[in-house]
């Protein structure tokens, strides 16, 4: 019979380190590029984003906080994700450093920026792609009791795409040659991808 460690996380978890990020993981990194109203530019990680919706497609970054990236995109309804392959993995963490409110990440962390097609708001211009969107909603989250709580969940509509085009091969977008890097838990998990974990299961008909 298996053994289980069980816990209620009102109660704590009892364990060396929080363990919930660590199970919902590998997580992409949302890697969000802001400008604010009055033009700074922001720059950060985020390990909450996901992909939400096909058509239209959209896309979500969860902040716990107050952070710039809520405040810009609420303020301008506008924000870009940037890809975090391997080769921008010490760039993006440079990005994560708390910086004063104004401060730009991107020169903070050595990075150039491309200007949106669609949107005002640059993208990481050494990222293999970027996505640029624009705010649909943004909801505070609650606990099952209805209290708010201290995270707000940002979606936005992909407007335009930017792919390097090397990622492509016959029409088809090679996930395995951008080597996104994502999140695991603890304070510095991240796990990359490889042909040797790769594996196709076709949906049943």
């Amino acid at each position: 019979m298996a053994s289980y460690h069980f816990y209620e996380p009102q109660h704590g978890h009892g364990l060396a380190h929080d363990p919930f990020n660590a199970i919902i993981a590998p997580r992409p990194i949302g890697w969000i590029s802001t400008r604010s109203k009055e033009g700074a530019l922001n720059l950060a990680p985020y390990s909450f984003f996901n992909a939400l919706n096909y058509t239209p497609p959209i896309i979500g970054f969860s902040s716990v906080g107050d952070k710039d990236s809520l405040k810009n995109a609420s303020d301008t309804g506008e924000f870009c994700w940037n890809l975090v392959s391997k080769h921008l993995v010490e760039a993006m963490n440079e990005t994560s450093k708390p910086l004063p409110r104004g401060e730009n990440e991107f020169e903070a962390a050595g990075l150039e920026w491309a200007p949106g097609n669609v949107v005002d708001v640059p993208r990481v211009k050494a990222s293999l792609v970027s996505m640029e969107c624009q705010v649909t909603d943004i909801v505070q989250l609650k606990g099952a009791a209805g209290e708010a709580v201290n995270s707000w969940f940002i979606m936005g509509e992909v407007v335009g795409v930017h792919i390097d085009k090397s990622l492509i091969e016959d029409g088809v977008y090679k996930t395995l040659k951008g080597y996104p890097v994502m999140r695991g838990g603890g304070p510095g998990d991240y796990f990359g991808i490889s042909e040797d974990n790769f594996f196709e299961l076709l949906r049943p008909r």
